[in-house]
């Protein structure tokens, strides 16, 4: 037998090595749903930390920063005309010259320096850091978007104004923004080539090239990254796919899947289910788990009623948990996480829309052991161990993982091919409207949208 290591970064199934009887249950969903080949993987040969390398991104420290530079600064000629030069190709970003003062800032720079010309062309960088840093995109139409982006804190407007007037390097500092995930760069190819006659198109590339401003300029090393509407969750290392497992999202509507940036911080294995109100009271499941003792214990449901009549009902482990049999412990305010099911038919589906919010994995035992090692929880044996216990057990991470649920409609897919996606929560619309709007100040930040907090995720759709 391969070690783990040879078998985890040759990108060979964990799951393998949990023995016969964990596999014989994820076997027919795999015959049912084949996982596509996975990109490039990590040398077999390689060492742990070579294979999986430590984030480098980690959070600015906050500590005792110099104030930032001041918002307008004085202008020389020579730099004036870089920045027009640099607006007068920001459609290859896909963002509007017209909107960064590209005619008044050519009028001035004939008029030589001044007080106007500093005030403008101060302007026009903050706008052009704005909105190359943080997304064009204003915050109302970023519908359910709930990620903190890092940059605003991490990349100054007035520091980075500062270093572009004192080292003359305006294009270079400007360009020092743009996400460093290969879909941004491959989706600025597309429009390069797209031409003008095909508006809708071009429009639809430019939203999703925003999309990935909304996030961290750098995603770190290694990450999970999920794309809602292509039902995909990808491991990856250095931005190469390391596996990727096919998922089921939330319902369109109320119980639509939000987009967060989140950290795993353990792994559940063999996880218990508190089942929400909804259920236990709207559904009737509790009374009829106090009623019928034995399709409770048939079922691993235990319910106890307070000295107030209120009947809490829990699911314990066991192969019809809803849950399945491990869940990656992620803590938000809108409760999603990526589960198990005992449901792995579903993964067959083409549409796969069919949760309450949160995101079934497929081969979920496999991601759950992967990253109870990658995060230094747990060894190889300990985690099988646990794994196979059938007993509740939450493996704490040394190392924890950026996870994020995002929203392309365009993308490079899990085969490396660019493609687009259905829009299934119409959240398309807005993006591409904003676009035919003026220039908003203020763009950045979380949606204000109401916070969904998913309760009923877990029951078969």
């Amino acid at each position: 037998m391969r070690s783990w290591l040879s078998t985890l970064a040759g990108g060979i199934a964990a799951a393998s090595l949990i023995g016969s009887g964990a596999v014989a249950q994820d076997d027919a969903a795999r015959q049912v749903a084949p996982t596509p080949a996975p990109t490039r993987a990590p040398a077999p040969g390689a060492s742990f930390d070579e294979a999986f390398p430590q984030m480098v991104s980690e959070p600015m420290v906050q500590g005792d920063l110099a104030p930032p530079g001041p918002i307008i600064q004085e202008w020389s000629l020579e730099n004036a005309n870089a920045l027009v030069n640099v607006i007068k190709g920001i459609g290859a970003e896909g963002l509007n010259p017209a909107e960064y003062n590209l005619e008044q800032l050519r009028m001035l720079l004939l008029e030589g320096e001044s007080d106007e010309l500093n005030a403008l062309a101060s302007k026009s960088f903050v706008w052009l850091v704005e909105d190359l840093r943080d997304g064009r995109t204003p915050a109302d139409a970023r519908v359910q978007w709930f990620v903190v982006d890092p940059d605003r804190d991490r990349f100054r407007t007035g520091d980075l104004l500062t270093q572009a007037l004192e080292t003359g390097d305006v294009a270079g500092t400007l360009a020092s923004l743009h996400p460093t995930h290969p879909d941004y760069a491959r989706l600025r190819e597309e429009l390069a080539v797209t031409p003008e006659s095909e508006a809708a198109k071009r429009k639809l590339i430019r939203a999703n090239m925003d999309r990935w401003r909304w996030l961290a300029r750098d995603l770190g090393r290694q990450y999970l990254i999920t794309n809602v509407p292509e039902y995909q969750l990808r491991l990856t290392v250095n931005d190469k796919i390391i596996r990727s497992y096919r998922t089921i999202v939330g319902k369109p509507g109320r119980t639509a899947t939000p987009q967060l940036a989140e950290m795993v911080e353990g792994v559940v294995f063999n996880p218990t289910w508190t089942v929400p109100q909804s259920i236990v009271r709207g559904e009737g499941l509790g009374q009829r788990v106090l009623n019928n003792p034995s399709w409770a214990r048939a079922n691993g449901y235990t319910a106890t009623r307070g000295a107030n009549g209120y009947i809490t009902v829990v699911q314990q482990p066991g192969p019809g948990n809803s849950l399945g049999q491990m869940k990656l412990e992620m803590p938000n305010p809108h409760a999603i996480f990526f589960h198990d099911t005992p449901s792995r038919h579903l993964f067959a589906n083409a549409n796969r829309a069919l949760s309450h919010g949160c995101i079934r994995t497929e081969r979920a035992l496999e991601l759950a052991i992967t990253m109870a090692i990658l995060g230094r929880g747990a060894t190889k044996d300990e985690a099988v161990a646990i794994s196979s216990s059938g007993k509740y057990t939450k493996v704490m991470l040394e190392r924890e993982f950026p996870a994020y649920i995002t929203y392309f409609t365009m993308a490079t897919d899990i085969d490396g091919e660019l493609r687009t996606f259905n829009d299934i929560y119409g959240r398309d619309a807005p993006v591409l409207a904003s676009f035919d709007k003026p220039r908003v100040e203020n763009r950045s930040g979380e949606s204000d949208d109401e916070i969904i907090v998913i309760e009923d995720d877990l029951q078969d759709s």
